[in-house]
C-alpha cells in the first residue's frame, strides 16, 4: 500500500480523448503535397524532409541512431514521428487509450491498478419508461398488488372492499391484455396473471353470495383451455349449487371434476368423493351416501365420514351397518402422538423448557381439539344407535361400551355408563339410574366424582335431602375441585336454612370455575334470604352479563331493585323482560301492579289486560280490572270479569254477589233479581243473597217477598247462634291455655320455638315481609272492591269484608320459576349435558 497514491481530484482521467489533430484529417489529403508525392513513387516512400516545418518537434529533439547521436526526422506533412513528444504537451497516441494510464505517469505518477484514482463512477443511464415495454410491466405489477390488497381485505373482513378491488383489479389486466395487442406482442400475454384475476374475482363474487355472478367467471376459466388444469374449479362451481340448495347439479359438477383429476391427488378425489356423499345425504337418497362414504373409510378413513357414515345407516334402519360403521369409525387412526412426552421425565433443565414451551403450543391445540372432536362423535353415535342396535336401550349400550374398550377411546367407556344412567332418568325409571351411577362409587376419582354428583342431583329433586348430602359430600371428597358437586352440597344447606354456609359453598365453586352460572345464581338467591340485597342485586348483574337476555335473571334484579324501593329501575329491567318474553302474563301483571302503586292507572289498565288477555285464570288480575272498572263507574265491563272469576271458583259466593252487584249498579234490576235467585238456590243460607232478595222484590213490588223476609230472619237467627259457639269456643280455649300456662311455667322453658316454614330454593318467590308494609308508604291509592254503605248493599260491611280478597295480591311469579331450573340444574356440562332440565 505504500507505492498506491491517491489521484488529484481535479484530474480528469478522460482528457484528451476529444483532442482533434489536424494531421488526421482526411479530408485534406488532396491538397498535402507530400502525401501526393509519396503516392506517385513506386514503392509508396516518402522522401525525407530537409525544412523543419511549423508546429514539429523536429528541431529540438534529434533522432537516436545506432552511434549513440539523435538525427532529428519528420513526414513530409509535418506529421510527428512515432515516439517522439513535444515539450510540455502529452505524447500523441492512437484514438483509445490503455487503461490505468494517465499523460502524468510518463513524468514520475505512480501506477495505478486498482483504478482508485478514477474517483466515483459516473450515474447509471435511466430506463426510458415510455417504452412499451416498461409499461406492460408497470400495469402488470400494479395488477399483482391489487389481487395481493383483495386477499388483505378479506382475510380482514371486509369482503366488499376486496370484490371492489378483484374489480378494479380485472379492469387493468383487460387494460394490460390491450397493450400488448396494440404494440405487437399478444404472443406474450402473461396467462398466469390472467388465471389469477379471474379466479380472485370469483371467490369474491361468492364471498358474497353474488352465486350467478361468480359462476359466469369460473365459466370464462373453465372454458379457456389455454389454462393448466381448469376442471379443478368446477370444485368450486359444485359448491356454489351446494350453497343454492341445487344439490343434482352439484353433484354433476362434483363428479365431471373427479373425472378430470387424476388417481395422482387422491386427496383431492376422497375430498371430491366426501361432498358427493354429503349431498346425497341432503337429498335423503342414504343409499347411495352411504356407498361413498364406504368408499372414503376404506381408502382414507377420517372421523368426519365415519360419523356420517352412522348416521346414514341409523337412518336407513341397518341394524348391523350400524354396528359396522361404528366399528370403523372408533378404529379411525387420529395421528396424535402420545401426551406422555408434555410430561417432564428428566431433571435436564433444558429438556423441561422445552416441554413446558410447546405444552400448550399450536400444535398441541389442534391435537387437543381433534381428539375432542372425534370423543365427542364417538358419544354422540354411540347415544344414537345404543336404542336401535339391540332390543332394549341397555343390551345397546353394554355392546358400544365393549367396543369403545377394546378401541383406543377406552377412557369413554365410563363417560358412556353415566349416559346409560341419564338415559334412564330421561324415562323416568330413577331405580335403574341410580344403580347404575352406584357401580362407580369404587373406580377412579373422576369418574367417582361425576357418578355421585348425578346421585346427588337425583335425590335432591326426589326430596331425600340426607342422601343428597351424603352423595354431595362422596362428590366432593373425590373431586374438590368439582363445582357441580359444590353447588349441590350448597343446595342441601340452603334447605336447612344455613344460608351463611351455603354461600360459602357457592363462593367456594365460583373459585374453581368462574363460570358456573348456577353458582353465582343461588348465591344471589341466598343472599336475599339473608336480607342483603345489594350483594344480591351484584350477583344477578354480573349474571347478566354472562347470561345476555335471561328472562329469569332479569325479573330478579327488578325484584331486587323493588324491593329496595327503586320502582323506576324495577320497571326498566321488567320491560326488558318483555321484550324478550312479551307473552308471559306474570310479568304483564307485575308490571300493572308496579304501575298501580306509582299512581299510573291507564298504563297499569294496559298491562293487566294483557296479562288477562295471555292468562284468563289468574284471579288477582281479575279482581283488579273488575275493581277498576266498578271504581270508574264502568259496570257493564266489570261483569265479563266477576263471571270468568265464578267460572275458576264456582264455590265461592262473593263473585255471584258481585256480578249481581253490576248488575244492580247499571240499572238492570230484572236481571239483578235472577242472578240473585240462582244464588239463593246454590246458597240458601247466605245472609247477604236474601237481604238484596227482599230490598229488590220490595222496590219491584213481587209477592216472593215475605217468603224472602222469613228466610232472611231464619238465616240470621242461625247465624248468630253459629257465631255465639265460635266465640264461646275460642273463650274456653283461650281460658285453658291461660290455665296451663299458669300451672305449668317450667314447661314453658321447655317448648322450644315453634318452627319456621322451610323455603325450598326451588320456590323462591322474590319477595319478603317488607313488602306489606311498604305498599301503605307508596302514593299510589290501591284500587279496592266496592263498599257496603252504597245504595242496595248489606249494612254489615264486616261481613262482605270476609268475602273480599286484597286485588294487589302477590303476582310475581316469575322468579321462581327461575330458582327451580337454576337450582336443580346442577349438572356438571361433561357429565351429562345440558338437555336434562327437571322442568
Amino acid at each position: 500500500m505504500e507505492n498506491v497514491h491517491l489521484a488529484v481530484e481535479d484530474e480528469d482521467l478522460y482528457s484528451g480523448y476529444n483532442d482533434f489533430n489536424s494531421t488526421f484529417f482526411t479530408e485534406e489529403l488532396e491538397n498535402d503535397i507530400g502525401f501526393q508525392q509519396a503516392l506517385r513513387t513506386s514503392q509508396g516512400r516518402r522522401p525525407l524532409m530537409t525544412a523543419k516545418l511549423p508546429g514539429t518537434a523536429i528541431g529540438g529533439r534529434p533522432l537516436a541512431s545506432s552511434f549513440g547521436s539523435r538525427v532529428p526526422l519528420a513526414s513530409s506533412a509535418g506529421r510527428p514521428v512515432t515516439g517522439a513528444v513535444q515539450e510540455g504537451a502529452a505524447r500523441p497516441m492512437t484514438s483509445i487509450r490503455a487503461a490505468g494510464y494517465t499523460s502524468t505517469m510518463m513524468r514520475g505518477s505512480t501506477f495505478d491498478t486498482l483504478g482508485q484514482h478514477r474517483g466515483p463512477a459516473p450515474p447509471l443511464e435511466g430506463k426510458n419508461e415510455d417504452g412499451p415495454e416498461e409499461k406492460i410491466k408497470i400495469m402488470e405489477k400494479k395488477v399483482n398488488d391489487l389481487i395481493e390488497e383483495s386477499c388483505m381485505a378479506y382475510s380482514s373482513g371486509a369482503s366488499q372492499l376486496a370484490l371492489e378491488k378483484a374489480k378494479e383489479a380485472r379492469r387493468k389486466e383487460q387494460a394490460l391484455v390491450r397493450q400488448r395487442e396494440q404494440s405487437g406482442t399478444a404472443d406474450h400475454i402473461n396467462l398466469d396473471l390472467t388465471y389469477s384475476v379471474l379466479l380472485n374475482l370469483a371467490n369474491q363474487y361468492e364471498h358474497n353470495e353474488m352465486y350467478p355472478e361468480a359462476l359466469n367467471t369460473y365459466q370464462v376459466i373453465v372454458k379457456n383451455k389455454m389454462f393448466n388444469n381448469p376442471g379443478r374449479l368446477k370444485v368450486n362451481m359444485g359448491n356454489i349449487y351446494f350453497q343454492q340448495k341445487n344439490y343434482p347439479k352439484a353433484i354433476k359438477f362434483y363428479r365431471m371434476a373427479l373425472d378430470q383429476i387424476s388417481n395422482a391427488h387422491k386427496e383431492m378425489r376422497i375430498k371430491i368423493m366426501q361432498n358427493i356423499g354429503v349431498v346425497f345425504l341432503r337429498m335423503g337418497q342414504y343409499s347411495d351416501a352411504i356407498t361413498s362414504f364406504e368408499h372414503i373409510m376404506r381408502e382414507s378413513p377420517n372421523i368426519t365420514t365415519g360419523y356420517n357414515l352412522v348416521l346414514c345407516n341409523y337412518a336407513t334402519g341397518d341394524r348391523e351397518g350400524m354396528k359396522k360403521a361404528f366399528q370403523m369409525l372408533i378404529s379411525v387412526p387420529l395421528g396424535i402422538d402420545d401426551e406422555d412426552k408434555y410430561i417432564p421425565a428428566t431433571d435436564d433443565s433444558s429438556t423441561n423448557m422445552v416441554i413446558d414451551a410447546i405444552k400448550n403450543d399450536k400444535l398441541y391445540q389442534m391435537e387437543r381439539d381433534k381428539k375432542a372432536q372425534a370423543e365427542k362423535y364417538i358419544m354422540t353415535t354411540a347415544k344414537l344407535i345404543a336404542p336401535a342396535i339391540e332390543t332394549s336401550f341397555a343390551s345397546g349400550f353394554d355392546w358400544c361400551v365393549d367396543m369403545v374398550k377394546a378401541s383406543q377411546y377406552v377412557e369413554l367407556a365410563n363417560d358412556l355408563e353415566i349416559n346409560k344412567a341419564i338415559t334412564y332418568l330421561r324415562q323416568k325409571d330413577f331405580n335403574q339410574a341410580v344403580e347404575t351411577l352406584k357401580t362407580f362409587e369404587k373406580k377412579d376419582s373422576r369418574v367417582k366424582s361425576v357418578a355421585a354428583t348425578n346421585l346427588s342431583f337425583i335425590y335432591f329433586l326426589e326430596k331425600d335431602y340426607d342422601q343428597a348430602d351424603r352423595y354431595a359430600d362422596l362428590a366432593m371428597n373425590a373431586n374438590r375441585y368439582n363445582p357441580a358437586a359444590l353447588v349441590n352440597k350448597g343446595n342441601t344447606v340452603f334447605v336447612k336454612q344455613d344460608y351463611e354456609k351455603a354461600a360459602e359453598f357457592f363462593k367456594e365453586a365460583l373459585k374453581n370455575d368462574s363460570s358456573c352460572t348456577e353458582g353465582l345464581y343461588n348465591l344471589g338467591l341466598t343472599y336475599k334470604r339473608l336480607n342483603r340485597l345489594e350483594d344480591a342485586l351484584d350477583c344477578f348483574l354480573k349474571l347478566n352479563a354472562i347470561l345476555r337476555n335471561s328472562d329469569q335473571v332479569m325479573c330478579q334484579i327488578a325484584d331486587l331493585y323493588e324491593q329496595l324501593g327503586d320502582l323506576q329501575q324495577a320497571i326498566e329491567w321488567l320491560m326488558q323482560v318483555i321484550s324478550v318474553t312479551p307473552t308471559d302474563p306474570h310479568i304483564l301483571a307485575k308490571l300493572g301492579k308496579l304501575h298501580n302503586d306509582e299512581g299510573e292507572k291507564s298504563q297499569a289498565l294496559h298491562y293487566y289486560s294483557e296479562s288477562f288477555r295471555y292468562f284468563p285464570s289468574n284471579i288477582n288480575v281479575i279482581t283488579w280490572l273488575g275493581a277498576y272498572y266498578l271504581d270508574t263507574q264502568f259496570c257493564e265491563n266489570a261483569i265479563q270479569y266477576f263471571e270468568r272469576a265464578t267460572l275458576i271458583q264456582p264455590t265461592q259466593v262473593k263473585w255471584q254477589l258481585m256480578v249481581a252487584s253490576c248488575y244492580r249498579r247499571s240499572g238492570n234490576y230484572q236481571k239483578a233479581l235472577e242472578t240473585y235467585q240462582n244464588i239463593h238456590r246454590k246458597f240458601p243460607d247466605n245472609v247477604e243473597c236474601l237481604r238484596f232478595l227482599v230490598r229488590l222484590s220490595t222496590d219491584m213490588g213481587l209477592k216472593e217477598v215475605q217468603d224472602y223476609a222469613t228466610k232472611l230472619k231464619k238465616a240470621e237467627k242461625t247465624k248468630e247462634i253459629q257465631e255465639q259457639r265460635v266465640r264461646s269456643g275460642r273463650e274456653s280455649s283461650s281460658r285453658g291455655r291461660r290455665g296451663s300456662r299458669e300451672g305449668s311455667a317450667e314447661d314453658v322453658k321447655a317448648v322450644s320455638q315453634p318452627e319456621s316454614k322451610l323455603f325450598s330454593p326451588l320456590l323462591d318467590s322474590g319477595r319478603d315481609s317488607s313488602n306489606s308494609s311498604r305498599g301503605e308508604r307508596r302514593s299510589g291509592k290501591n284500587i279496592s272492591l266496592p263498599a257496603s254503605n252504597e245504595p242496595y248493599e248489606s249494612s254489615s260491611p264486616k261481613e262482605l269484608d270476609a268475602y273480599y280478597v286484597d286485588p294487589l295480591g302477590p303476582l310475581m311469579e316469575r322468579p321462581k320459576t327461575g330458582a327451580k331450573r337454576v337450582v336443580e340444574e346442577d349438572f356438571a356440562d361433561e357429565d351429562i349435558g345440558d338437555d336434562l332440565l327437571p322442568e
